[in-house]
């Protein structure tokens, strides 16, 4: 057994030999892309383009609907939610599919900003470092608000207004719920889920959408049913 056990500890250092190599060239990759785009360089880009949309003016609603869907431990964690992960590890080994990805809103941030293209496990590394410096600079509604203006909405929609306007005609202010909890769900998979390509599939995320705000207590069951009835 005890040629066993030297296996093991081979195999261990050099599982510890890899992802120190790997975090390593990840902290590089968030080294250079900080120099290439400081983060208030980053936010300014976001906040004065056509369109940005204050968070303000935008509907509280929308705003739990998000946060219920992509991460909803949004304002307990500092940028990686090891808990979220686990769920979603979790429920893709149950379904023996790739469901959940774990990503905070704020990894999703870094990653839309800083390594849209590029998906290796050096990225995810470097997106780890880019959330966390991101949580360090700014608070929560910061976050929120450069997150709703700065993903993708399908449709080439690229800010909260434009996609308010171009699917349902109104600012997004004047949203009602239903259209809330369908714009919600949009961002996840923008190709599928766009209102001008598979209304369909875009439905039935929004009751993914609805059905994640009753289990993080931001809707009665009623409720959620009396907002699905509602675009009938």
């Amino acid at each position: 057994m005890k040629w066993l056990r030297r296996l093991l500890f081979l195999i261990l250092l050099i599982l510890l030999g890899v992802v120190g190599v790997l975090t390593y060239q990840g902290y590089q990759q968030y080294e250079e892309a900080l120099q290439y785009l400081p983060l208030d360089e980053a936010a300014e880009d976001i906040r004065t383009q056509e369109h940005f949309t204050p968070l303000e003016m935008i509907p509280e609603f929308y705003c739990e609907a998000v946060v219920a869907i992509e991460d909803r431990r949004f304002y307990d964690h500092e940028g990686f939610d090891v808990i979220g992960i686990t769920r979603a590890l979790i429920r893709d080994i149950k379904a023996k599919k790739l469901l959940e990805g774990g990503s905070t809103l704020t990894q999703q941030l870094a990653k839309n900003i800083y390594f849209p293209q590029d998906d290796t496990p050096q990225r995810k590394i470097a997106e780890l470092f880019m959330a966390r410096a991101i949580e360090e600079k700014y608070s929560k509604q910061e976050i929120l608000e450069l997150y709703v203006n700065g993903i993708y909405y399908g449709s080439g929609y690229y800010t909260i207004y434009d996609a308010s306007v171009g699917y349902f005609g109104k600012e997004p202010m004047e949203m009602n719920e239903y259209e809330c909890t369908l714009l919600a769900g949009i961002p996840n998979a923008p190709s599928v889920y766009s209102l001008d390509v598979n209304p369909d599939l875009a439905e039935q995320r929004q009751e993914q959408v609805v059905a994640a705000m009753v289990d993080c207590g931001y809707l009665l069951q009623m409720q959620a049913e009396d907002i699905l009835n509602s675009g009938e």
